[in-house]
Parts: C-alpha cells; structure tokens; sequence
C-alpha cells in the first residue's frame, strides 16, 4: 500500500488541514504601531533633549512627553544614552538627505557661489527651521555619547562636510574666499552652529539683543561675511 497515494486517509487528512502560515506571527496592531511609537519616543526625545539638555532629562519625561508609561521606552532603546544616539543620526541623516536634494535642484552649470548659497540655506533650515531640535543636540550633548554612536555620527557628518570641500575649494581657486578652504570650513561651520545659541525668529518673542531675521536674510549675510565680492 502506498501511504504517499493521494486517496489514502493520511494524504486526505493532511490536504484537508490547514497549512500553518511560514515566517513570523502576525504582529497585533499595538506591534504594528511599533516604528510609530519609536519615532515619536525620538521626536519628544529630540525636544527635551535640546530644551532641558541631556543629564536634566528622565526617560520618564521622555515616556510622558509622548503619552507612554514610564518604562515603556525601554521597549525600543535599551538605554537614554541610546535615544541619544538615534536622535543624533536622525538629525545628521535629515540633514543630509534634504543637503543632498537642495543641491540637486542647482542647474549643472550652477556658480560655487549659488552652491555655498544652497549650503548655507540648508544647514540653517537644519539649525533653526521646522523640526530643528536634532542638530543642536548633537551640537551640545556630542559628549555624551557612546564611542560606537560617536563614530557613526561622524561617519555621516563627514558626508555631510564632503559636499561643502570642492565649493569652498573652487571659491578659493577664483579668489572669492581668502582663506584656506579646510579652515575656512572649520571657521564656517563654527559661526553658522552658533547661531542656535542667538537666533529668534521675526515672529517670535524674545530678549531685544537676539538678532531676529529670516533665514534667507542669515544666509545673504553670511556668504558677506565669508566670501568676497567677485572680480
């Protein structure tokens, strides 16, 4: 008797059971909403971080800033000092991707003048537009953070300085920037990252000795201040 015949009771008995679905069990819709709630734990993370710096802020003020119970962001970071981390590299990769996009908008034939300009722009909409608590975080709370963390943020914070290299380099080249371009870039970065400290904007309100201006009016200013008039 063959048992593998497709008509012996064991071939009808297995093709009647039903197959048990492969992979993983299928999620409940609070696990669904997982990436959901990390992203929010990031997001209230990056704000307190930034209004209240890092030693000052609890996870239970994290949990509660987004409606979590207490011990409920441990579920998605093993530590605080992780949610530091992945803020960081949330800010350096935002920063990066619309860095790259702005750039991308430039005609081919765009001036390294119009590309600094671009650059410029970017990194104060980075520092001081919409959502901009994640740079001045890793500005401030840079120390920190774990070695491992550390060196990924600096791996995308190179790629993200490397766009800035063959602009400020052809300036130089075409006798508009004086300096030389490496440490122009470390003079550049620095005065732009310090307007995180002073900066308000025009609606808002504030002591009378912050600059108020809009960010096109900061970026005018700064290609004054670092590049010279073109011959």
């Amino acid at each position: 008797m063959n048992l593998d015949s497709p008509d012996t009771p064991r071939a009808i008995a297995a093709a009647e059971t039903p197959r048990r679905a492969r992979g993983r069990p299928r999620k409940t819709a609070d696990e669904r909403d997982d990436g959901n709630r990390r992203q929010e734990l990031i997001n209230g993370a990056a704000r307190l971080f930034r209004q209240q710096g890092f030693a000052a802020t609890s996870t239970r003020d994290i949990a509660a800033a987004v409606g979590m119970r207490s011990g409920s962001p441990f579920y998605h970071f093993e530590s605080k000092e992780a949610l530091l981390g992945a803020v960081m590299l949330e800010g350096m990769q935002g920063a990066l991707l619309r860095q790259h996009a702005a750039l991308a908008l430039l005609p081919p034939d765009a001036s390294a003048r119009e590309r600094l300009r671009v650059l410029v722009r970017n990194h104060f909409d980075a520092l001081l537009g919409p959502d901009s608590d994640f740079i001045p975080v890793m500005l401030y709370e840079w120390r920190s953070l774990e070695a491992t963390q550390r060196s990924e943020v600096n791996r995308l914070k190179d790629r993200y300085e490397a766009d800035w290299v063959p602009v400020l380099a052809a300036l130089h080249a075409q006798g508009q920037l004086g300096s030389d371009p490496v440490l122009a870039r470390l003079m550049i970065f620095g005065a732009l990252n310090w307007s995180a400290q002073w900066y308000a904007p025009p609606s808002g309100r504030s002591a009378k000795s912050r600059a108020r201006a809009s960010l096109d009016d900061l970026t005018t200013s700064a290609l004054q201040l670092f590049l010279k008039e073109p011959a």
